[in-house]
């Protein structure tokens, strides 16, 4: 019988530390193919990551890890790692997650010493054993597919006359030519509220003083477009701010991408397309990978997820008249498609106590 990945990390580990046993207590983990442990060795706390090597991006990893840190940005530090096994041990950040401090009378501060790092990301070097993929034409298509073939399609029988594919295409092609025609900088691709660790909780005060946050899941970089890591942040798929103070934050971020990446000559009016359709285009892939995440890999946390990125689509949508199918199939055939899925779900629950 094959020894199993758990014995293998833990055997793993005990060789590089010199130890006989070593416990490992299992983390939540995220909508990858990754589990995280954590575990102790005199005090001292580390992560140990079981990242089968097929379904996981190591290289990219361990290679941009160390583009960012030369950026002086806060990354986990890698202790080791075994490529071919898919193992690595990582410093530890702690449990303050970024999202758990954020309120409404806190999240100017708070979002702006996150946004600082956004030119620091952009400006990074590219990796020098791993080529970044550039997030094309070819893979925004592909995200976007994601919502016909999992949330319309598996998730909730819609079917699409021709016609209606035709006229979703032509919104889709609106969004990827909004992607191809930005500045184009390494992102991170995942940056939210909960991808960002507070390192100094302990020391943070009512008011937040300064804030010291580290970055993680960074593994799925790309070179792709400048507001893609921005909208990610402002228009989290997991909490939603009053307009009035996303739009403030926005301009903040601008006004920093202006002295920071020299951008000078970008009106607010482009800053502000770019923005809106670049986050149209992550919140149909998301409401997309929600659904994939819950047919395919069977975990039903993110479900709940989805009616947020569907708000999102339905208000910037109203917005823009070339996007009119688009907003017209998610009021009126998709929402409510949802919840009479979700009624139905209830009403069988019901009947089975």
């Amino acid at each position: 019988m094959n020894q199993s990945r758990l014995s293998l990390l833990e055997e793993w580990l005990c060789n590089y530390f010199k130890l006989d046993s070593i416990t490992l207590k299992a983390l939540t983990g995220d909508a990858g193919f990754r589990k995280y442990y954590r575990f102790s060795i005199s005090g001292q706390p580390y992560i140990a990551v079981d990242a089968i090597p097929d379904k996981s991006n190591n290289l990219a990893f361990v290679e941009i890890q160390q583009v960012l840190h030369q950026q002086n940005i806060n990354v986990p530090n890698i202790i080791t790692y075994d490529l071919a096994q898919g193992f690595l041990c990582l410093s530890d950040f702690g449990n303050a997650l970024f999202s758990d401090l954020l309120t409404l009378d806190n999240m100017d501060a708070s979002y702006k010493e996150a946004i600082k790092l956004l030119p620091l990301i952009a400006g990074s070097a590219i990796p020098t054993n791993y080529k970044l993929p550039r997030y094309d034409a070819d893979f925004v298509h592909l995200e976007c597919n994601i919502f016909s073939e999992w949330l319309l399609g598996t998730h909730l029988n819609i079917n699409l006359s021709e016609q209606e594919r035709s006229q979703l295409h032509t919104c889709f092609t609106v969004l990827v030519g909004n992607a191809l025609e930005q500045p184009q900088v390494v992102m991170h691709r995942d940056f939210h509220s909960r991808n960002l660790m507070i390192l100094n909780s302990s020391e943070v005060t009512q008011d937040l003083g300064a804030i010291q946050l580290g970055v993680i899941d960074f593994q799925d970089a790309v070179i792709g477009p400048i507001t893609y890591d921005i909208v990610s942040l402002l228009r989290d798929c997991y909490v939603k701010w009053p307009n009035d103070k996303v739009t403030g934050l926005f301009q903040y971020f601008c006004q920093l991408m202006d002295i920071e990446n020299k951008y000078p000559n970008i009106s607010q009016a482009q800053w502000q397309r770019w923005f809106d359709l670049m986050g149209m285009q992550r919140h149909v892939k998301a409401s997309g990978i929600f659904a994939r995440l819950y047919h395919r890999d069977d975990k039903t946390g993110y479900l709940q997820d989805i009616p947020l990125t569907l708000s999102y689509i339905v208000d910037i949508s109203a917005k823009y008249s070339e996007l009119s199918f688009l907003h017209d199939l998610v009021l009126h055939k998709v929402i409510p498609a949802l919840a009479e899925k979700e009624l139905k779900k209830v009403d069988t629950e019901d009947h089975s106590l």
